[in-house]
């Protein structure tokens, strides 16, 4: 497994190893010792599950503190178009995002640290997504902000929403509590 920061520090690209053979594939998506080795959360009490059809956009969430959390992310069927943003104040990309690739077929996840908003968008028939969590969900602490207010280059302007993410304030208006620990 390789852990891959991107541009925004503390968030990493995950690419595991896939071995295909004439059954189909096998992957090892997380590797606590990997991830404690390069000094990232590996401790995840909770796992959730989305699924999703095509046309779908989850976000952009995150819950403030004391219940925030890091999280690593796949998926499992089918592939999204996952998006993080930065909204550790003090932090070199304060406010900035990245839009990525998951594919089921490659195994590869994203780790997303603390003080990140986190979204995805489903260009395909269906997407089974998973959520490794470091914390509970807390609905009083659950938050976002609209996935339309970030400059992020979403592939597609008129996704399917529920009801709390189109009433998700901008970014410009979100306040926030996330502080950058460098």
């Amino acid at each position: 497994m390789e852990l891959i920061e991107t541009h925004l520090p503390g968030c990493f690209h995950v690419q595991p190893k896939v071995f295909p053979d004439s059954r189909g594939h096998f992957v090892k998506l997380f590797s606590g010792e990997v991830f404690a080795k390069a000094g990232l959360t590996a401790d995840f009490p909770e796992l959730a599950c989305s699924v999703s059809k095509r046309g779908v956009l989850r976000g952009l969430h995150f819950q403030l503190p004391p219940a925030d959390h890091a999280k690593v992310v796949y998926c499992v069927e089918g592939k999204v178009i996952d998006a993080v943003v930065d909204l550790r104040v003090g932090s070199p990309t304060y406010g900035q995002g990245g839009v990525w690739e998951i594919d089921a077929a490659r195994g590869n996840g994203l780790y997303i640290p603390r003080g990140f908003a986190h979204g995805f968008y489903v260009p395909v028939e269906k997407a089974v997504f998973v959520y490794k969590i470091e914390t509970p969900w807390v609905p009083a602490l659950d938050a976002g902000i609209a996935w339309n207010s970030a400059g992020l280059d979403w592939p597609d302007q008129s996704p399917l929403l529920s009801d709390k993410d189109r009433k998700l304030p901008p970014m410009a208006e979100f306040k926030s509590p996330f502080k950058y620990k460098g």
